[in-house]
């Protein structure tokens, strides 16, 4: 992406004061509240749990829809409850199986409706059925929420960074912004052939052993996404702007795309030696994809552009996720 005109200090600024980096602190209450299990780690895009004869791991995740959101785009809304859980699951290398909704229906009907619509057609565009849930009705605004469950025989994980690996950009660019919003939709005019085939990728890239880790674009940020994923593999990194993938419309508001939620979107790590099998695999299904930076053994996460770079964040010093690891050792 082309900083021109345009600080570096000051962008990493405004990309730390961001609202959607900074709610993922509120993870912290939680992570306290709740005993850590013995077989299932916290802080990973979907809960992997472990088949008894080793086979696989079942994937459970959830996602809620912010009020506000589901006011202003309700159809919207009922997709992006599709969308993101189908997204949690291949970011850990799955296939998503099912999901059930949970909506407390407000009092405007053509508001309900347009979550119902875009919930179905979430299910059709993903290929995933709404097998149940829960309906309820609730005065004033709608209230809306998913799960899904899915399986993987191999896991891409946050926690699998190493010392060593490349990070890579993966995003889909044939899209735009959904108004002033950071929902940045390549997805609802999209052929439901393409979109599954984009999403059936990252269980193949699992199940080849090309990627070591990996989360899907939240509303974190790419930069907030990728923090997240150090801190869980107790690894640093060093990040060159000027490798992003970014649409044209990034050069007048790098902050914006720095910040957006695209709706197919991850960042990975892989070893040095898959990194162009990797790119060109998903440059056949037109997603652009771009090795932009490196793994290595610090808590920092440094940003480059042009011969100059800065510290964006050391989780170190201040945790984002704050989840206790049981375990850690991947500097060995």
């Amino acid at each position: 992406m082309n900083l021109e005109g345009h600080e570096l200090s000051l962008l990493l600024a405004a990309l730390r004061a961001h609202d959607g980096l900074l709610r993922k602190q509120d993870v912290q209450a939680p992570a306290r509240a709740f005993p850590q299990s013995a077989t299932i780690q916290n802080g990973d895009d979907a809960a992997a749990i472990p088949d008894r004869d080793g086979t696989g791991y079942t994937l459970l995740a959830a996602e809620g829809m912010l009020p506000a959101f589901v006011s202003r785009e309700p159809f919207f809304a009922g997709f992006c409850a599709v969308m993101t859980n189908v997204s949690d699951i291949a970011a850990m290398g799955g296939r998503a199986q099912a999901i059930v909704d949970v909506l407390f229906a407000g009092d405007n009907q053509a508001e309900v409706s347009a979550v119902l619509e875009g919930l179905a057609a979430g299910a059709e565009t993903f290929g995933v059925p709404i097998v149940g849930g829960h309906t309820a009705r609730s005065s004033g605004g709608s209230y809306l929420a998913a799960a899904i469950v899915g399986r993987a025989s191999r896991l891409i994980t946050s926690f699998a960074a190493r010392p060593g690996d490349v990070v890579l950009a993966c995003v889909d660019l044939r899209g735009a912004f959904r108004g002033a919003s950071a929902n940045f939709d390549a997805v609802t005019g999209a052929e439901p052939a393409r979109v599954r085939a984009q999403l059936e990728l990252l269980p193949e890239l699992a199940e080849a052993g090309l990627v070591h880790a990996g989360k899907d674009i939240s509303m974190a940020g790419m930069l907030g996404t990728l923090l997240m994923l150090l801190e869980m593999s107790d690894c640093g990194a060093i990040i060159d702007l000027a490798t992003v993938p970014a649409p044209i419309e990034a050069q007048a508001d790098p902050a914006r795309w720095l910040r957006a939620f695209p709706s197919f979107g991850y960042v990975l790590t892989a070893p040095r030696r898959h990194v162009r099998e990797v790119i060109a695999r998903f440059d056949a299904l037109g997603v652009h994809a771009a090795a932009i930076g490196d793994i290595h053994a610090s808590h920092t996460l440094d940003i480059t552009y042009r011969a100059k770079t800065e510290r964006f964040w050391d989780y170190a010093q201040t945790p984002l996720l704050g989840i206790p690891l049981p375990t850690r050792g991947h500097h060995a």
